[in-house]
């Protein structure tokens, strides 16, 4: 059974005096692409749990944030007076050198200057600490079954395709009887028109054998049901456990599908044939756009 790579969880954790809430995103990469915005007080943390994350999540474009809000009333932000003195004292110097007034309302003019607050960072309590990793973790639980529930769909639109593939190649063997006697037949009235033009009887006919066997589809039927044998091996039993790093090998499974498609439709010279093998292309592009989606 596969996973996809996109998902979305939610995790919260409280303790008495904090409640943090943790959301993650992920949506298909290449490779694990993990970008964590969390609060100062939390900024500690971030280290610690990027490898918990990426040992769960493996690949995937994971976008990580963190809310954090106060239960109870509590400031670490303190009116700066030592520098709110030394700018008054600067301000009534230029006041008395320029001779200019006093402002009306202190107040409004001395916290609107730079630093006029500051803020103390306290120290990460333990219970904190532990609260932001249980979030995380119900976070990362939730968006693994995210993914799981998304596997499912997306295992049941291969089967699908797959199948749909395995059909069209079916009626691949109504053409075949009729496909080499309509070439040799078609190669013959084009020489039968060269009237003024000898040629050797025997000769031809080794000529036609050996044109018509690089026409044959044999070897591109058995190859391409091999590789869709293959696609569905690697899928497992629809009642399997999620497996992890399928999509690349899926990937690679569905190009060799597409070269023996693109060989079989170059051999067919047959309108119908080359028909399906445009059906069989259209089945096996959505297969493609679908497994980059596959973790």
């Amino acid at each position: 059974m596969i996973s996809s790579m996109t998902g979305f969880g939610r995790g919260g954790a409280q303790t008495p005096t904090k409640r943090v809430k943790v959301e993650i995103k992920s949506l298909n990469s290449k490779q694990l692409d993990l970008s964590l915005r969390v609060p100062a007080c939390f900024r500690e943390m971030e280290v610690a749990m990027r490898n918990p994350i990426a040992e769960r999540l493996q690949r995937g474009k994971v976008e990580v944030s963190a809310i954090v809000e106060n239960i109870v009333a509590e400031s670490t932000t303190t009116v700066n007076i030592e520098l709110l003195a030394a700018y008054k004292a600067q301000l009534q110097q230029m006041g008395e050198t320029l001779g200019l007034p006093e402002p009306n309302d202190w107040y409004q003019l001395l916290l609107r200057m730079p630093d006029a607050m500051k803020t103390e960072t306290a120290a990460l309590a333990p219970e904190d600490a532990q609260a932001f990793v249980d979030a995380c973790n119900e976070a990362i639980d939730a968006l693994v079954e995210f993914r799981r529930l998304e596997g499912e769909k997306l295992y049941g639109f291969f089967v699908e395709k797959i199948d749909n593939i395995r059909r069209l190649l079916a009626e691949v063997d109504k053409y075949e009887e009729e496909r080499v006697p309509k070439i040799r037949e078609r190669l013959e009235d084009q020489l039968s028109r060269l009237s003024s033009i000898e040629y050797d009887r025997g000769r031809l006919e080794q000529e036609l054998i050996f044109y018509i066997e690089k026409l044959d589809v044999t070897e591109e039927k058995v190859r391409l049901t091999a590789h869709l044998n293959y696609f569905m091996d690697t899928l497992g039993p629809v009642d399997s456990l999620p497996s992890e790093g399928s999509g690349k090998k899926l990937g690679f499974i569905a190009q060799e599908m597409g070269r023996e498609i693109n060989t079989l439709g170059s051999k067919s010279n047959h309108a119908d044939m080359q028909q399906i093998v445009v059906k069989m292309k259209d089945e096996l592009e959505q297969i493609k756009e679908q497994v980059l989606n596959v973790l």
